[in-house]
């Protein structure tokens, strides 16, 4: 059968992150989001997300409504994970998480969405920005 593979996984508990990680994280692919519902179970979400690497925050945009919104507003300043996987590469970044709908911090991160995926992100109403203060880092071969 196969051979014994080993593999080494780099937690940072600091910034900066290694620059293979920043490139990584700069190329347009989607992430699994997970919150924590407000009976203590785990939700996870597929999302997109945008990375600045220089202040530590990761954004997501999203609607209000939405159940990982509800989460993050009936336990503020929980933590999250933000996992983006290609193949055999991935990140986690963990940290807590604010939710915004100040019209400034909205049109920033959908600014920071059209530059990283192309396009402008959808524009549903009582559209909010997802701010995760990243403190925690995990890769695998990036």
């Amino acid at each position: 059968m196969g051979g014994t593979h080993h593999y080494s996984v780099q937690v940072t508990r600091h910034k900066p992150l290694s620059a293979s990680a920043e490139t990584f994280l700069a190329e347009p692919l989607s992430a699994t989001l997970t919150t924590i519902r407000p009976d203590g179970s785990l939700h996870a979400a597929p999302v997109r997300f945008t990375w600045d690497g220089e202040a530590g925050l990761a954004r997501v945009m999203t609607v209000g409504s939405s159940r990982k919104a509800r989460n993050l507003a009936a336990n503020p300043g929980s933590r999250v994970a933000l996992c983006q996987v290609d193949g055999f590469r991935w990140i986690t970044l963990e940290g807590t998480a604010t939710v915004s709908n100040d019209s400034r911090e909205v049109s920033d991160g959908v600014s920071r969405y059209t530059r990283r995926y192309q396009s402008p992100p959808p524009n549903p109403p009582e559209r909010v920005v997802i701010t995760i203060a990243v403190d925690s880092v995990m890769t695998l071969n990036t």
